[in-house]
């Protein structure tokens, strides 16, 4: 059921985005040389790495100067990458990856390998299932980029602080799987996208 719900939901959101898309990508390639899609390995389904995409929101090779990003601190996004991170409509390719079997719609947002790394034996139960767009954590941590500029030291503050609880968010929302807590996050998520 999920699967199926997966499908029809990404394939909907897409044909919906497809002008909106469109005029972003223009956007993209107008302001900054590089490709139009940012594509990272993350860990996906049972440690299974797999290339995620995003719209590009900073100037090329900025991965090479760190993986965290900080808010308005960080030089390396691009002015159209503000806009599109401010409204989350960078994720919105992500859509692909779900019909691509690779995510769902809901479920533990997919780390990088050097994060999933750090995990306990027993965090490592949030990869018995599909990474997703959003969850629990991605609505408690929705402006993790402003709360990460505030810190001093934005990786240390991200592995010792922020991962540890989305993961027991991740562990929370397994323990009790179901459409209509999909659905629930679902709407939150867009609810705290359109209050942006």
């Amino acid at each position: 059921m999920k699967r199926v719900f997966d499908i029809i939901f990404s394939g909907f959101v897409l044909m919906c985005f497809l002008p909106i898309g469109g005029i972003i990508a223009l956007c993209i390639a107008l302001e900054s040389k590089g490709g139009i899609f940012f594509k990272q390995e993350r860990i996906g389904k049972n440690g299974a790495p797999f290339q995620l995409l995003k719209f590009r929101s900073m100037f090329i090779n900025s991965e090479s100067m760190g993986k965290i990003t900080v808010g308005k601190k960080d030089a390396r996004i691009t002015g159209m990458g503000y806009f599109i991170r401010k409204y989350k409509l960078d994720e919105f390719p992500q859509f692909i990856n779900v019909l691509k079997g690779e995510m769902s719609i809901v479920g533990p947002r997919p780390e990088v390998k050097e994060y999933v790394d750090l995990y306990t034996e027993s965090q490592r139960k949030i990869l018995q299932v599909k990474p997703g767009i959003t969850d629990l954590a991605s609505l408690a941590y929705f402006h993790e980029n402003e709360l990460l500029a505030k810190s001093d030291n934005p990786q240390q503050t991200y592995i010792q602080e922020v991962m540890p609880e989305k993961i027991r968010l991740n562990e929370r929302y397994l323990a009790n799987p179901s459409l209509s807590q999909d659905l629930v996050i679902i709407c939150k998520t867009f609810a705290k996208i359109f209050r942006a």
